[in-house]
């Protein structure tokens, strides 16, 4: 098991790519960190679903408590999903949800088969980031308001971003690029902290 950190994205579904959007942007600017990122395509693009997409992180990606999860639309569903099963460093969430949005292909990619488990989401991992906003014509504001109730992490709120892609023409994402630098700085700081005791 490596010792670095590294990030990982998941798209959406409906035959989204870590081409689209922001990815490649953000890939880019971690890179110039020094941060190592995978930015694979994942199988059933167009359902993405839990039975394919979970095993997928944890075989192929080694996803690890040394992993960021960076997840956009259901990529974000399939982060917490493995964060309740996995211990992980971190994720960030974008344009998130907890309910099957009552839309058939939510319905089918298997992840709303059981209640979350919140708390153990929570406690796998470090930090959790969202970014929401207000006009996403998809994701009621409702949905990520009542994760960031339940983890209490980082919440960014926007009134103009829609779904963070898709619906809009979003091909750069600074403020995600800082969260992560900023989680992982912090993270990095504890440890110093502990070895310093």
């Amino acid at each position: 098991m490596s010792s670095a950190i590294k990030v990982i994205f998941l798209p959406g579904n409906s035959n989204s790519s870590i081409g689209d959007h922001w990815f490649p942007s953000v890939k880019e600017s971690l890179e110039q960190e020094g941060i190592a990122v995978i930015a694979e395509e994942f199988p059933d693009q167009k359902l993405a679903r839990k039975e394919m997409w979970i095993p997928f992180l944890r075989d192929q990606l080694k996803a690890d408590e040394n992993s960021v999860l960076v997840g956009h639309s259901s990529g974000s569903i399939a982060a917490m999903c493995y964060a309740e099963s996995y211990p992980i460093l971190g994720s960030v969430l974008v344009g998130t949800y907890h309910t099957d949005l009552n839309m058939e292909t939510e319905k089918l990619s298997g992840y709303f088969d059981s209640d979350w488990n919140f708390s153990k989401i929570k406690n796998n991992q470090k930090f959790i980031s969202i970014f929401a906003s207000t006009d996403d014509p998809w994701i009621p504001i409702s949905e990520p308001r009542y994760l960031h109730e339940k983890f209490n992490g980082e919440y960014h709120e926007y009134i103009n971003q829609g779904h963070f892609g898709k619906d809009c023409d979003k091909k750069d994402f600074p403020e995600l690029t800082l969260s992560i630098l900023h989680n992982i700085k912090t993270y990095k700081d504890s440890l110093e902290l502990k070895a310093i005791k």
